[in-house]
């Protein structure tokens, strides 16, 4: 059995999950509300304040699908309830963020500012000019978010410069040595 899988998910005071048929399952909760569409080869019950998630089969792709489930379940139930957030650091001389309306505006060297249009159910920040704090409920548009406005300068091996992950730990090259090996 999948050790994932077989774990009970909480339920947190203030947030209702409804199970509909077809395996649709509609998580409301402080934040706002989430629904997702499982498989039919697992079997999703509440079961005293807790959600319990088994598996019909025993073949390769039901195993692969129920510790998936689960994972994707017990997101959402913490999206509705707490919520996630992403940081991002923006390293670089003359680098810059703003949130003007609806567009995140990026000055990263290039001859033109990039705007990124935020997308819905997300919420950008910005701490300074440098931080950008992406949060919303639902875990995989938060993280594709982050990752999309990495993409747009991504941190140079040599300096170290771009968008990163707060934390993140880029490992410099060594550049060009001058003079080296010459008789």
């Amino acid at each position: 059995m999948s050790r994932i899988g077989k774990k009970p998910i909480d339920i947190p005071k203030g947030v209702e999950v409804d199970i509909q048929p077809g395996n649709t399952v509609v998580v409301k909760g402080p934040k706002g509300t989430l629904t997702n569409n499982f498989h039919r080869d697992i079997v999703i019950k509440k079961e005293d304040g807790k959600i319990v998630i088994e598996r019909r089969g025993e073949d390769s792709f039901s195993r692969a699908v129920h510790g998936t489930a689960r994972a994707i379940l017990a997101n959402m139930v913490k999206g509705v309830s707490e919520g996630f957030v992403e940081e991002l650091e923006i390293v670089g001389i003359g680098y810059r963020g703003a949130v003007k309306g609806k567009n995140l505006e990026l000055s990263l060297g290039f001859s033109h500012p990039v705007v990124y249009e935020i997308p819905e159910g997300i919420q950008i920040t910005m701490e300074g000019t440098n931080i950008i704090k992406v949060s919303g409920i639902d875990k995989q548009k938060v993280g594709q978010t982050a990752a999309e406005i990495r993409s747009f300068r991504e941190p140079d091996p040599y300096k170290g410069k771009g968008i990163r992950y707060k934390g993140e730990v880029i490992k410099l090259k060594a550049g060009k040595t001058v003079g080296k090996g010459k008789k």
